[in-house]
């Protein structure tokens, strides 16, 4: 296998592209049909990645030689923020099918929706992968 490496500019403007994307999709999926509900989606999505994020960033902090009893804490903080993620993107794609079985919105409104919804939230989770791993090796290899 080839490996090619790729600029992290060319990272953040294709991720930056489908970002935008998936916005473009859920704004479409409510300006053609005109109903704003799918906008709720995007709020959704949005919060999704949050209780990871604050997990990581509350493990960073309270790291000073943990013991035992605080391990298993760490794991039911992390247990838990998966748990909320998992929450919010399941309510995230469940919300549009509900608005269409209720026909509040379009089977074509749903679709466009979930599938802009989707790729915020990959497009955020890999915006955070990214800049959580390659950027530090990548500046590691730049100038270590």
């Amino acid at each position: 296998m080839f490996h090619v490496k790729v600029s992290p500019i060319t990272k953040i403007i294709s991720l930056s592209g489908f970002l935008a994307l998936g916005f473009l999709l859920v704004i479409l999926s409510c300006a053609l049909f005109r109903n704003y509900y799918p906008l709720f989606d995007i709020l959704i999505f949005l919060i999704a990645p949050l209780p990871n994020l604050l997990s990581r960033k509350s493990d960073s902090f309270g790291s000073n030689g943990s013991t035992d009893f605080m391990s298993e804490s760490n794991n039911s903080n992390h247990d838990f923020a998966h748990f909320m993620t998992g929450l919010f993107v399941s309510s995230g794609i469940l919300m549009p099918m509900i608005f269409q079985h209720c026909q509040i919105i379009t089977p074509e409104s749903c679709a466009m929706s979930v599938l802009g919804g989707s790729i915020i939230y990959a497009s955020i989770v890999v915006f955070t992968r990214f800049f959580n791993s390659s950027w530090d090796q990548e500046d590691d290899a730049l100038f270590g």
